[in-house]
Formats: C-alpha cells, sequence, structure tokens
C-alpha cells in the first residue's frame, strides 16, 4: 500500500497537479469569453462540466450516480447537498447532467481565475450585508432560475471535519419558498475520504452522487420547517454509519 501511495504521489506531482492547472485556466478562459459573447446559460455549464470530469479522471477518482431519473432536465429545482470535501464540487459539475447555477458566498469573488469565471457564468453571489444586498440577491436569483435552470447549494455553509453532517441553514429554502421551486435532496458519499477538509492532498478513490425524489417547495415559513428536515433526513439516509 506505501509503494502505491507513493506512485500515486509522483503521479499527482507529474500528472494531476499540471493537468488541473491547465484544465482549471483552460476553462475558466473559455466560459469567461463565451459568457461575454454569447449565453452563460450554455457557456456557464459545460466547460466547467467537462473541466469537472478531466480533474476527477486525472485523480484517478471514480463517481457512481443514484437516482437520476427522480430529476426532469426541463425543471428548476433547488438542490441540496450535504459538504464532504472540495470534491464535492467536481462530483456536481461532472455528473449531476442538470444545467444549474451555484448559490455561493460572496468572498469567492476574490478567488484568481475561479472568481472571476464564476461571475461571468452568472452564478449567484449571496450578499447578507444590507437589506438592499439582500434584495439585489433575490432579484438575480428570480432572474437566473427559469426554463429548467437550477441551483445547487450547500446548505451546511462550509465543509464537514467529520464527514458528518451539520444542520442545514435556512438560505436555500428561502429562494424555494419565493420562487416554488422544488427540493431536491442529493448525499455526496465517499468525498471525505478523497480529500477532507484537513487534507492538503487528494488520494484515489470513489465517490457515490445520490440524488432523492424532490420535495415540494414550502408553502410559508412554518412550512419551510418541514422541508428542511426532510431534504436533511433523505441526505442523511444515504450515507454509511461512519457518516451518519
Amino acid at each position: 500500500m506505501m509503494f502505491k501511495l507513493i506512485l500515486y504521489r509522483v503521479f499527482q506531482l507529474f500528472v494531476t497537479l499540471p493537468v488541473m492547472v491547465v484544465a482549471t485556466v483552460t476553462a475558466g478562459l473559455i466560459t469567461v469569453l463565451g459568457s461575454w459573447l454569447g449565453s452563460s446559460r450554455w457557456w456557464g455549464y459545460w466547460p466547467p462540466h467537462y473541466w469537472a470530469r478531466i480533474c476527477l479522471a486525472v485523480s484517478l477518482v471514480k463517481i457512481k450516480v443514484k437516482g437520476r431519473g427522480n430529476i426532469d432536465k426541463d425543471t428548476s429545482y433547488v438542490f441540496v447537498a450535504n459538504h464532504q470535501g472540495a470534491y464535492d464540487i467536481f462530483a456536481v459539475y461532472g455528473y449531476l447532467n442538470h444545467n444549474f447555477k451555484w448559490m455561493m458566498k460572496k468572498e469567492l469573488l476574490k478567488f484568481p481565475i475561479v472568481g472571476f469565471s464564476c461571475a461571468a457564468a452568472g452564478h449567484i453571489f449571496v450578499d447578507n450585508s444590507s437589506p438592499a444586498a439582500v434584495r439585489k440577491t433575490m432579484a438575480k436569483a428570480e432572474s437566473t432560475l427559469q426554463r429548467g435552470m437550477s441551483l445547487v447549494v450547500f446548505p451546511e455553509g462550509s465543509r464537514s471535519f467529520t464527514g458528518k453532517m451539520r444542520p442545514f441553514r435556512k438560505g436555500a429554502y428561502q429562494l424555494a419558498m419565493e420562487f416554488h421551486l422544488p427540493v431536491v435532496p442529493v448525499t455526496i458519499d465517499g468525498a471525505f475520504d478523497v480529500m477532507p477538509r484537513t487534507a492538503k492532498l487528494p488520494r484515489w478513490g470513489t465517490i457515490n452522487l445520490t440524488i432523492h425524489p424532490p420535495v415540494s417547495a414550502p408553502a410559508d415559513e412554518a412550512d419551510r420547517t418541514r422541508v428542511i428536515a426532510e431534504s436533511y433526513e433523505a441526505v442523511h439516509s444515504a450515507l454509511p454509519p461512519r457518516h451518519q
């Protein structure tokens, strides 16, 4: 096992890292240029989709998907997923197979290339600094979530330190309620073993993506509690005992 790990680290240094850097820069530039010249609906999804698949392939990480038949490509959803590690992004981008925008922290705008390309692609940056900023975020979401365009959110807010789930925040569910969108729970299992929050390098492995049946949109604030609990339980149910 130690010999395999050494070989893998050498492979990472001379193959994985260079390919991921080139793929990230290339996908970012294509996304920015395409979104400026054409439609961010297409260019904001397909280049990153293949970027994610390339990064997974050169990391020797496999993806297994269950439940894709639970969603329709022409329907807009709010996808809520647990957040085990950095490779969650690659798994969702590469294998959800549904056009979407991320709901992300505005601080990510500061990241070179990634922040710039995400802004060009039309992802939704959350700004809670003032009531006016919140209204602007909601207006952006309303104009985006149409004609089958969906939203992906990690309602825990950040990556897990243990692989176990933390409570879900209400932000994603507020959008589902405002725009009458069904909520689709998504379980990510295996990303914590590939690259937990405390690791600096990934290792090979398999990530399981389970897409659960949609949960009806919250009717009001009281009903929002039901949807949060129901979607949390769905995500939690597909995790192995050690992460429950």
